[in-house]
């Protein structure tokens, strides 16, 4: 195809969610609710590590950054979506699309590095706790935090270079309500076999090996745990892993049931049920985990609220 074809498709047209158009009002209220509960949530939880030092350790390091991670994950395609349900008008220019896919892989790249970071941190606090400090040191933590960061990046630019050289034609309209990758390839009357290659190599780097290294954390966890089965052991490691394990459990589940388990008669609604799940559903209840299943976080929070009572009287 030549540059004409590519250069005729200046937009996109986003068909959005399959919501009746009754029930538009209704779904924006909604979403609008969860994204605002979302930014405040993980605004919160950076506010009360910044300001409690007893929340300045390692752990709460990669949760400040899981935090802001997550702020930035949804406003990558919420806004844009409550917008058009807003206005009805479903059209994004090509370069806001092209960016917007960017920003997605890059986040849901980084927040996969972050958890893996944080199941490494509990395996150090469980497996070798008399050890903790000196191998979880301030520089191995924002050496893991920076790699996290360069390799995500690196990630979402190769899959943005590669789509940024497909040509486009007539048929614009994206099966979705934000500019997925996946979605976009299925538009491009280009050879895509170089891209879903690269799809297929980085995403074993980025999401299966993650995820592999996080089941080994984990299995050497349950295997210390068992030298030693008390009770108070068990609820230690609880107490411990149990908040970052739930939100493993979400985001890893969600895209295991989105991508290892297609569906063939409403494959499209399910990737849209799928990564609203991992978009704006985890991402919301992010802070809710951490609060409501960790006693330091709840500390820090009676804390600010007793410090802001004494000031308002």
């Amino acid at each position: 195809m030549g540059p004409e074809n590519q250069s005729s498709v200046s937009e996109f047209l986003l068909l959005g969610l399959p919501v009746p158009p009754g029930q538009q009002g209704a779904f924006f209220a909604l979403f609008l609710g969860m994204y605002l509960t979302t930014v405040l949530g993980n605004l919160l939880i950076l506010l009360l590590i910044r300001l409690d030092s007893r929340l300045h350790t390692p752990m709460y390091f990669f949760l400040s950054h899981l935090a802001l991670t997550d702020v930035c994950f949804s406003s990558v395609t919420v806004p844009k979506m409550l917008m058009s349900m807003q206005t009805q008008d479903q059209s994004i220019p090509y370069a806001e699309c092209i960016a917007q896919m960017y920003f997605f892989i890059f986040f849901t790249d980084l927040d996969s590095f972050l958890l893996t970071a944080m199941a490494y941190d509990r395996y150090v606090a469980i497996c070798h706790p008399l050890h903790y400090m000196t191998i979880m040191r301030e520089a191995l933590c924002i050496l893991l935090v920076a790699a996290s960061w360069i390799l995500s990046c690196a990630s979402a630019l190769s899959h943005t270079l590669l789509l940024a050289e497909l040509s486009f034609c007539a048929d614009n309209t994206v099966h979705h309500f934000f500019c997925d990758l996946g979605a976009l390839l299925k538009l491009s009357c280009s050879d895509t076999s170089l891209n879903e290659l690269v799809i297929f190599t980085v995403g074993v780097a980025v999401i299966t090996l993650p995820l592999i290294c996080i089941l080994i954390s984990y299995g050497c966890i349950g295997a210390t745990i068992l030298k030693v089965p008390s009770t108070k052991s068990i609820c230690k490691a609880l107490s411990t892993c149990g908040s970052h394990l739930s939100v493993v459990s979400l985001y890893y589940g969600t895209i295991i049931w989105l991508y290892f388990f297609p569906s063939s008669s409403t494959s499209s609604n399910k990737n849209i049920i799928g990564s609203v799940m991992y978009t704006v559903v985890t991402p919301l209840l992010n802070p809710f985990i951490y609060s409501l299943r960790n006693r330091d976080v709840k500390g820090a929070l009676e804390k600010l609220f007793n410090r802001a009572t004494v000031l308002s009287q």
